[in-house]
C-alpha cells in the first residue's frame, strides 16, 4: 500500500489518478437512465461513442460500447432517445477522464416514458407548481409578445398570422430554437430566460406542432417545467394538438389547445372589440338619454305644482295679514303717543303749579343783590345799595333808601 500523503511526501499525479481509477473500478456495474445527446459511429469501427445526458441536472457522461450492443435488433438508438444502460464506470488514467463502458442498452418504451412523466408530475404537483392560485391572468392587448418556437415552423406561422389578423398593432419578440431532440428542453429554457428578462415582453408563448410522445418529450422535462414556474412573465403553452398534454401545460398560466388557439388567447379580435365599444357607447347613450328624459318629466311635474306655477300666491295670501299688522302697529303707536302726551300735560301742570314763576304771578317778588344772592332779611342790605327785584313781568333795578330807619 502507498504511504499516506503529506506535505513532506506528496503523491505524484499518476498515483492519484491510479487510486481514483481503482476506486471507480470497485464500483462495479450500474444501471443508468438518461437521454442520448450525441451518437457517433465511426465508419466500420467496432466501438460506438455516445453521450448520455441527464436533462434535469444538465449533466452528461460519455459512454462507449461495442457496435453489436448499439445495433442490437429491436433497438433503435438515435439522438434524443431515452435509454437504460448497464455499464461499468471507467477512469482513463492517461487523459484523466471519466466514462462508462456499456454492456447492455435498453430502449425506454412508451409505457416507461409515461410512467416516468407521471412520477415527475406527481413530484412537481406535490411542490405546488401546478396550483391554480399561482396562475396569472394574461394582459389585455399586449404590445409585445415573446414567441418561442421552431424557425419557419407551422406553429410560428399560426401564431404570428392569426395574432396579427386579430390585432394588427401587436409586435413579436421571436426566439427560434430546436423544439425536438436532446437539446430542445435546454434551448427552450434559454429562450424563456431571455424573454423573461426583457421588460417590454408582456406575455410569452411556447409553441410547437403535433408529434409523437417521444417528439413532445422535451416539453415534459422537469427543468423546463421549473423554468416556466420561475418566470415573472405570464406563459402560454401551445404544444402539440388538442389531445396532447405535456407537463408544461400544467405549470403554464394558460394552456392553449393549438398554436392558433394561443393566438386567440393572447390578443383580442379588433372587430369584436369595436363592436363591444359601439355596444357600450350605444348603451351609455341610451342610459344618459333615459336619465335626461326622466329628469325632464320630473321637472315638468314639479313646475306644474301650484307653489311653483304661481310662486307669488303665498305673498297675495299674506298681504291682508301685513295690512292688519300695519294697522295694529299704527294704532298702538298712536295710543302710546297720546298717553305720553297726556302724561306730559299732567307733568307740565304739576311743574307749573310748583314753579316759582307761578308764585311771582300771584304778586310775589324776589329780591337779589348785585351778586345774585337772595335777600331774605332787610338787615342784610345797606342804605343806598342797589338791588334787583324780579317780578312776574320781569326785573326792576332798585336802590335802598331808608327813612326813619325803615327801607
Amino acid at each position: 500500500m502507498t504511504a499516506p500523503s503529506s506535505p513532506e511526501a506528496p503523491w505524484p499525479v499518476r498515483t492519484v489518478a491510479r487510486k481514483i481509477a481503482d476506486w471507480i473500478g470497485r464500483l462495479g456495474e450500474v444501471w443508468v437512465e438518461g437521454q442520448v445527446a450525441q451518437l457517433s459511429r465511426r465508419g466500420n469501427a467496432a466501438t460506438v461513442f455516445l453521450t448520455l445526458r441527464d436533462p434535469v441536472a444538465d449533466l452528461s457522461v460519455p459512454v462507449t460500447c461495442h457496435r453489436d450492443i448499439a445495433d442490437r435488433p429491436g433497438l433503435e438508438l438515435t439522438e434524443g432517445a431515452r435509454v437504460i444502460v448497464r455499464a461499468r464506470p471507467d477512469y482513463y488514467v492517461a487523459r484523466g477522464s471519466f466514462s462508462l463502458r456499456a454492456t447492455e442498452i435498453r430502449a425506454v418504451g412508451l409505457g416507461e416514458l409515461l410512467a416516468r412523466i407521471e412520477r415527475i408530475r406527481q413530484l412537481l404537483g406535490a411542490e405546488g407548481l401546478f396550483d391554480p392560485v399561482r396562475k396569472r391572468p394574461l394582459p389585455f392587448a399586449p404590445a409585445v409578445v415573446g414567441v418561442i418556437t421552431g424557425r419557419d415552423s407551422a406553429a410560428e406561422r399560426d401564431v404570428l398570422v392569426t395574432a396579427r389578423r386579430r390585432w394588427p398593432a401587436v409586435r413579436f419578440e421571436m426566439y427560434n430554437c430546436a423544439v425536438q431532440g436532446p437539446q430542445a428542453a435546454q434551448n427552450v429554457i434559454d429562450g424563456l430566460r431571455r424573454l423573461d428578462a426583457d421588460s417590454a415582453v408582456e406575455v410569452i408563448v411556447v409553441a410547437r406542432g403535433g408529434g409523437s410522445v417521444e417528439d413532445l418529450l422535451p416539453f415534459s422535462d422537469e427543468g423546463l417545467v421549473r423554468a416556466i414556474a420561475a418566470c415573472r412573465t405570464p406563459v402560454v403553452t401551445a404544444v402539440g394538438h388538442e389531445t396532447d398534454t405535456t407537463l408544461v401545460d400544467h405549470v403554464a398560466d394558460v394552456r392553449a389547445a393549438t398554436p392558433t388557439d394561443a393566438a386567440h388567447r393572447i390578443v383580442p379580435e379588433i372587430g369584436e372589440q369595436r363592436r363591444l365599444v359601439e355596444g357600450l357607447r350605444s348603451r351609455a347613450r341610451h342610459l344618459v338619454t333615459s336619465r335626461v328624459e326622466q329628469q325632464e318629466r320630473w321637472l315638468e311635474s314639479v313646475r306644474s305644482r301650484p307653489v311653483l306655477l304661481s310662486p307669488d300666491r303665498l305673498l297675495h295670501g299674506r298681504a291682508d295679514d301685513v295690512a292688519q299688522l300695519r294697522t295694529r302697529a299704527r294704532r298702538t303707536v298712536v295710543q302710546r303717543v297720546e298717553i305720553a302726551e297726556r302724561d306730559l300735560e299732567h307733568a307740565r301742570a304739576r311743574v307749573t303749579a310748583l314753579s316759582p314763576a307761578a308764585t311771582l304771578a300771584r304778586g310775589y317778588a324776589v329780591v337779589q343783590r348785585a351778586d345774585g344772592a337772595l335777600v331774605r332779611d332787610p338787615a342784610e342790605v345797606t342804605d343806598g345799595e342797589r338791588l334787583r327785584v324780579r317780578v312776574s313781568g320781569g326785573q326792576l333795578p332798585v336802590r335802598v333808601d331808608r327813612e326813619d330807619g325803615e327801607p
